[in-house]
């Protein structure tokens, strides 16, 4: 029998979603479960979104530039220059979501071998896209404890080599919730250019910084032009996931026109997609004020109640609709498999992502798991209610199960 190649054996499954079997097992004895795994928010799509797909009468669905369409490109450069970020639509290459952004960016940045350095705990799918690339992950750990703040700079000082090439952030971060601050990421910059590296920004959750907080993109820091590549998306923006819509924008011609070569062996980013994109950027104001509201009263919610619960610990997010949290149990693997197999609370059961999954180094994170609060307020007083409920139940099944096998 033919074998599957190393590289597949080696793709980390997602922790995102590598419980669904079990997540869909439940629905069918009749347990309703609550997401809390996944980013995929409830809040409604633009209208003029909607409305592009409804009025799209074309006879012919045709491929568009390799760079995506120029018309979107031109009016996606106007809503960067809006923002305080420079750059024209000869800067942006449209992508097949955030994720082939990511994916371009590392190939054509790094050669097999090299290296990336990443704050931990990260966007688990970064490992998959190293891992495509041929390129090394390097950790540096963030702690619960600040709320996951970046952490020192010289623990990424000591972590350059040779082949080191770029750092990489996620702001606001993805899973955790962090928003990295003007002066956090001035300390990188510094970094960046002591060292002659690339500084990756995965900004796709821009418009969702709470409490006053402004975001400061790393395409606005002086001396980055030549060092800074941006990736972004539509999904979570306009509540958008599946139009799969992203774009890698950079004032380095090179890493642009690197970037194109990849673009043309894929030939398009999705035609509709880029529709539906352009149309989006008509979205009114008050359309994200609604939204923000909405995620401030969902986050203060969901981190106060989950804080009242013996033993758990939620760090308050300043950004992006996520936390990691600890929990009082020693297998968060486990323990989230158990709540879809063998729990339920008034035939209701919540679904989350462990959080180890989202770590490169072995062994973190075995307490913790990811939330996503992208449910309505109801939904999340009853996601709450189970998890309480099972935090009771769980430690009290752990020991028969550990008393069976003794006897056994």
């Amino acid at each position: 029998m033919p074998t599957i190649s190393d590289r597949g054996n080696l793709m980390p499954a997602s922790p995102i979603r590598k419980l669904v079997p079990f997540a869909e097992a439940a629905k069918k004895r009749g347990v309703k479960v609550y997401h809390l795994n996944i980013g995929q928010p409830d809040i409604p799509t633009p209208d003029c979104a909607l409305e592009a797909i409804r009025n799209y009468d074309l006879k012919v669905i045709e491929y568009s530039h390799s760079a995506g369409n120029e018309s979107y490109r031109k009016k996606l450069a106007g809503y960067y220059r809006n923002i305080g970020i420079d750059v024209d639509h000869n800067d942006i290459i449209i992508t097949t979501g955030g994720s082939e952004a990511i994916s371009f960016a590392l190939k054509c940045c790094l050669n097999p071998g090299d290296e990336v350095i990443i704050p931990e705990p990260f966007y688990t799918n970064y490992n998959g896209f190293a891992l495509d690339a041929g390129v090394k992950v390097i950790p540096i750990t963030s702690d619960i404890n600040t709320g996951f703040a970046l952490p020192p700079i010289s623990e990424f000082e000591q972590s350059i080599t040779p082949r080191t090439k770029a750092i990489m952030v996620c702001n606001p971060n993805n899973p955790t919730g962090y928003l990295y601050s003007k002066d956090e990421l001035l300390q990188l910059r510094d970094l960046v250019l002591k060292h002659d590296l690339y500084l990756f920004a995965d900004e796709v959750y821009r418009e969702f910084c709470y409490g006053g907080e402004e975001h400061t993109s790393v395409m606005q820091l002086e001396g980055l032009e030549q060092h800074a590549v941006l990736m972004d998306s539509v999904s979570k923006r306009y509540s958008e996931c599946g139009v799969r819509i992203g774009a890698l924008i950079s004032k380095n011609k090179a890493v642009i026109s690197a970037a194109l070569k990849f673009a043309q062996a894929r030939l398009s980013p999705p035609s509709i997609g880029q529709v539906i994109g352009e149309a989006s950027l008509n979205t009114p104001p008050e359309y994200f004020q609604e939204v923000y509201d909405e995620y401030i009263s969902r986050r203060d919610f969901i981190i106060d109640a989950l804080n009242k619960i013996p033993g758990v610990f939620a760090p308050m997010p300043k950004g992006a609709f996520y936390a990691v949290i600890s929990l009082p149990v020693e297998d968060a693997d486990h323990f989230c498999q158990w709540l879809l197999e063998d729990f339920n609370y008034n035939m209701q059961t919540v679904m989350l992502a462990p959080a180890s999954g989202f770590y490169a180094t072995e062994g973190l994170g075995k307490n913790e798991a990811r939330i996503a609060y992208v449910l309505k307020l109801d939904d999340l007083r009853n996601a709450v209610k189970c998890l309480e409920e099972a935090l009771k139940v769980y430690p009290r099944m752990l020991k028969t199960q550990h008393a069976e096998t003794i006897h056994n």
